[in-house]
């Protein structure tokens, strides 16, 4: 497997001083069309990442597969594990760690900054990791971060397995704030997927994710259940998402 190490530099800490963990890089095969930051769930690594993206019949993608800083969780009583930001129980009430969200979406946009630019750019991920990279696809529709700064990243596709949506509630007043930001949102393409049977991230927080995003003006979002399928990934389920980047991002030599 190809895989290199990339150093972060001075991007590599977070607001609050957590240091973010080693990045796995899988180079593409063939001719380099996009790039795509894939970020993994609570507890686990970019190096597992990998590993599962470097089996997709996707030759024409670079997948980089940063690791998460290690933090205290309070979904795990303020155990510390690999986690893009705080997170507490999920559930309707769920407060958003914008300072946490903010400091990963700012991290994912620095490894995509120095992509070439007749690549497309995109990001993907699973539940915590799925979260972020919806989280940074409103940041870009928005044009800035939670804290206020500019967002900068041409976002081209995303996509989001067994994860939820942050900011959901003031989501659909700030798109229709701004005609060039419900344009961003409205020309963005987003699949989300979601097993029926999820006993950690609960289906309904996947469908409502989507639903969310629909209303408040993400106009090409596919939402995906998948009937008895737990808080994992499955070969339909990746096969779905290699057809839906192939066709989006108008890659070649992909089946």
């Amino acid at each position: 497997m190809s895989y290199s190490h990339q150093s972060m530099g001075s991007g590599s800490r977070s607001a609050r001083g957590y240091e973010f963990g080693r990045t796995y890089v899988v180079r593409p095969k063939g001719k380099h069309q996009a790039t795509i930051v894939w970020l993994h769930g609570l507890g686990d690594n970019g190096s597992s990442s990998s590993q599962l993206l470097e089996s997709l019949p996707l030759p024409n993608i670079k997948w980089i597969c940063p690791t998460a800083p290690s933090r205290p969780v309070s979904l795990l009583g303020g155990f510390p594990c690999t986690a893009w930001f705080d997170v507490g129980e999920i559930s309707e009430d769920l407060h958003d760690d914008i300072e946490g969200l903010d400091a990963s979406a700012a991290h994912i946009a620095n490894l995509l900054s120095t992509e070439p630019r007749d690549v497309k750019v995109g990001i993907g991920g699973f539940s915590m990791g799925a979260a972020i990279a919806l989280y940074s696809t409103t940041c870009y529709a928005l044009g800035r971060y939670g804290n206020g700064h500019p967002y900068t990243i041409n976002l081209r596709a995303t996509v989001g397995l067994s994860g939820w949506l942050p900011g959901w509630r003031s989501l659909r007043s700030k798109i229709e704030s701004s005609n060039e930001v419900a344009r961003r949102a409205a020309s963005m393409p987003i699949i989300l997927a979601h097993g029926t049977s999820d006993d950690v991230v609960p289906y309904q927080f996947g469908e409502k994710s989507a639903q969310t995003l629909a209303m408040a003006g993400f106009r090409q979002v596919m939402f995906k259940p998948y009937e008895g399928l737990g808080h994992y990934t499955v070969p339909k389920e990746m096969n779905e998402v290699v057809h839906w980047l192939a066709s989006r991002l108008g890659l070649e030599g992909s089946r």
